[in-house]
């Protein structure tokens, strides 16, 4: 019989010895494995517990385990970074079930970033309660809840599995009938702590600052628990996080078997565009030869269309059998038990190859596979690492196979693949001193508890906050406190994936009987993303937008099949509202402040997945949306020689590889930030581009670009020149009709502001 490794080692040599595939190979690289490195259970641990572990053949721990529950066990908080699949849940199990079993009073919150991650990790620790024969009642508290159940949960749960949004709207404003909960609890449980990043992550910072409040309201002081995947600064993060003083555990302990890594770039289609063959069309064939060795193989690709694209060209490999599912798709717009039936063929072997979006990419349990196949870039490093490690079974070998599409980030990538091996995962950042997420959540606390008069609220001193919600007739003071005083319930008003009040709500008419809200977005962004006739995608289901009421703050959509996505133009009027810092880039000059951002779309364009081709147009009729939020900007001289329609081309050219490169410096996504080009600006009367966030009020991104400017021109600059076009593409400068200089011209004004304003002279 074949072994595991064999199967890896077979697959290498055809990568390798296949004349079509071989030559795609641009970087291959194999990293070792390493043993496990065990301890002895703690002296302190409960004998029903080891009993539990025992039944599951656990009869030590990983040292990475031990850690965490010594440290839990005498009342530190702490951050656990261990790759996916090494234990990580029993980090947090083990010390949350000591603690009720020495006190049956104990009470724990375990918060997911997801519904499905919750009910997971909720079989899992029944598993657990169950072997070790003991009366511990856990559930899960989300939207999906029974109401004959919630009070159940209120009164007697010794573990609560939700979600941020649910904590945030469905338990802290009615804190009051969950007083045995905070009166008891000893534990509070992040999981994925990576995912609460940004707007999001500024949002649940708050609702943790909130949850803090009412503990101390109740007398109790939980101990915090965090576990991620790796990230540059998990002990910043989780300290923002939650307010609180933490530890680091990064030592893992678990074992890992030796992962060999292929970088595989499709061949140029179109040399004179840089247009490559189809990733979609080289991850099939290569996805096929992975099945017909018996591999299994996660593939994850980056759209609901992708997904089914790649599940019928995999399908076509068992259309001869009778009831074959060897071969399943995974994304969201699957229903649960559909999922969970898929999740459960994948731990038992019975699927050979899963094709997925980012869904399973989080710590939902599908055993460790033999393979990966990335479809394109996943954004990040810290993405890149957790789709990695699906494939690996302990001390198995593993084959990560990475194919680059043709756009700025993957094709960097491929000839840079230490960037994605070679160092530590990027940061991820939170800004809780958001003033308009702030504001947000101070009248969510002030609505759970009045705020007596020199109360601070986490860190933040509110008085002055407070007077002003007073001044709008939303608090009023007496002698010692600061009480919420209209009918209104405000947590209702404030969604965590946004930094904006007043947002569009996107309601799915595919059904017209079954008419739901998918979710919601701001007005800022709802105009380039929820136009008429725009395709939006929520949870990888592509859905175009059939009506857009302005007005009600409304956008109706329907489910569609589509293999285009639209991107549309903004006409932008930008004020500079303050300068809080500046410096000297060469002879440039760069700054650091606050603008008030003037937008109009103005048409939108229907681009092709595969090639990025243009293949339609049309206009966008609303009304002018004015943004403030935080910016830098970079202002230079006019260079000689240089006509202003051609500094007008090459500076266009240039920002949209700057916009490409920006997720290399600063955790985002492509569309948390935008880059204006002006060839004479308002306010400088020089030439400037101006980087800003898409957010209200900013979330710290251009405060980060700010001090990396010169960077972020090297790597725009050395990316244009590297590019295997000839005149322009959209891998590096966007362009697929530029005059024949533009490409070069974009360079040298690139590499000229890099350096410091040297000398660049137009061809």
């Amino acid at each position: 019989m074949t072994s595991s490794n064999d199967s890896i080692r077979t697959a290498l040599e055809k990568f390798k010895s296949d004349p079509v595939l071989s030559k795609n190979i641009i970087h291959s690289r194999t990293i070792e494995g390493k043993k496990a490195s065990y301890t002895k259970f703690p002296k302190e641990l409960h004998s029903s517990i080891i009993k539990a572990l025992s039944a599951k053949g656990i009869d030590k721990l990983y040292s990475h385990q031990r850690e965490a529950f010594d440290l839990a066990y005498s009342g530190h908080s702490f951050t656990a970074v261990t790759p996916t699949a090494s234990g990580k849940s029993l980090c947090y199990h083990l010390p949350v079930l000591q603690s009720i079993l020495e006190d049956e009073s104990s009470r724990a919150i375990y918060l997911f970033p997801t519904k499905a991650l919750a009910q997971d990790q909720l079989a899992d620790l029944h598993e657990l309660i169950e072997a070790s024969e003991e009366s511990i009642l856990s559930y899960t508290f989300d939207g999906d809840t029974p109401p004959g159940i919630r009070s159940k949960v209120r009164k007697s749960a010794h573990i609560v599995l939700t979600n941020p949004d649910m904590l945030h709207s469905g338990i802290l404003p009615h804190h009051t009938k969950w007083v045995s909960l905070f009166e008891n609890l000893k534990y509070i449980i992040i999981d994925e702590l990576h995912t609460y990043k940004g707007v999001f992550g500024s949002h649940v910072a708050h609702v943790i600052r909130r949850l803090k409040r009412i503990c101390n309201y109740y007398g109790s002081d939980p101990v915090f628990i965090c576990t991620s995947a790796t990230i540059a600064n998990p002990v910043e993060l989780a300290e923002s996080l939650t307010n609180s003083k933490m530890e680091l555990i990064s030592n893992n302990g678990a074992p890992a078997g030796k992962k060999h890594f292929i970088f595989y770039n499709p061949p140029v289609v179109h040399p004179t565009f840089g247009i490559r063959r189809s990733a979609v069309l080289e991850v099939r064939d290569i996805a096929s030869m992975l099945y017909l060795e018996g591999i299994q193989t996660i593939i994850f690709a980056k759209s609901r269309v992708r997904v089914e694209m790649l599940v019928t060209y995999m399908k076509e490999l068992t259309k001869k059998k009778l009831f074959d599912e060897t071969v399943m798709g995974y994304r969201g717009g699957y229903l649960p038990s559909e999922r969970r039936k898929i999740e459960k063929g994948l731990r038992e072997g019975l699927i050979r190859t899963v094709i997925s979006t980012n869904a399973l990419e989080l710590g939902i349990d599908i055993g460790q596979l033999q393979a990966c196949v990335m479809t394109g870039y996943p954004g990040n490093i810290a993405s890149a690492f957790q789709q990695a490690g699906r494939a690996g079974r302990r001390q198995d070998e593993a084959l990560i196979v990475y194919v680059a599409q043709s756009v700025a980030l993957d094709q960097y990538i491929i000839e840079h693949p230490d960037y994605l091996l070679g160092q530590s995962p990027e940061e991820a950042r939170i800004h809780p001193d958001n003033m308009f997420i702030l504001m947000d959540h101070l009248k969510c606390a002030s609505f759970e508890l009045p705020f007596s008069v020199s109360e601070r609220y986490g860190e933040f001193e509110v008085q002055e906050l407070l007077a002003f919600l007073e001044s709008e007739g939303v608090l009023i003071r007496t002698t010692e406190k600061w009480h919420w005083m209209t009918d209104r319930f405000p947590a209702s008003d404030v969604s965590l994936r946004s930094a904006a009040q007043e947002n569009v709500v996107i309601i799915d008419r595919t059904h017209p009987k079954e008419t739901v809200v998918i979710g919601e977005m701001d007005r800022f962004s709802a105009m380039t993303l929820l136009h008429e006739e725009a395709i939006y995608i929520h949870q990888g289901t592509q859905y175009q937008v059939e009506k857009l009421d302005w007005e009600e703050k409304k956008a109706f959509v329907t489910e569609v099949d589509v293999d285009y996505f639209t991107d549309a133009n903004l006409a932008v009027e930008l004020k500079v509202m303050s300068e809080d810092e500046k410096k000297s880039l060469g002879d440039s000059e760069v700054t650091y402040g606050d603008i008030a951002v003037l937008a109009m779309p103005t048409i939108f364009k229907k681009i092709r997945f595969t090639t990025h081709d243009n293949i339609g147009s049309g206009p966008i009729s609303l009304p002018a949306v004015e943004l403030h939020t935080s910016s830098t900007w970079l202002s230079f001289q006019v260079p000689e020689g240089w006509s202003e329609a051609g500094l007008t081309d090459a500076m266009t050219g240039a920002a949209y590889a700057i916009q490409s490169f920006i997720p290399l410096f600063v955790r985002c996504d492509r569309m948390d930030i935008h880059v204006v080009p002006q060839v004479k600006a308002v306010h400088t009367n020089l030439p400037t581009f101006y980087i800003y966030d898409s957010y209200p009020g900013g979330i710290g991104l251009c405060e980060k670009i700010y001090s990396r400017w010169d960077s972020l021109l090297n790597e725009a600059a050395n990316h244009v020149k590297t590019c295997s076009c000839e005149v322009g593409c959209p891998v590096c400068i966007g362009a697929q009709e530029a005059g024949m200089n533009m490409k070069n011209n974009v360079h040298l004004l690139l590499q000229a502001l890099a350096g410091g304003g040297r000398e660049c002279h137009m061809n």
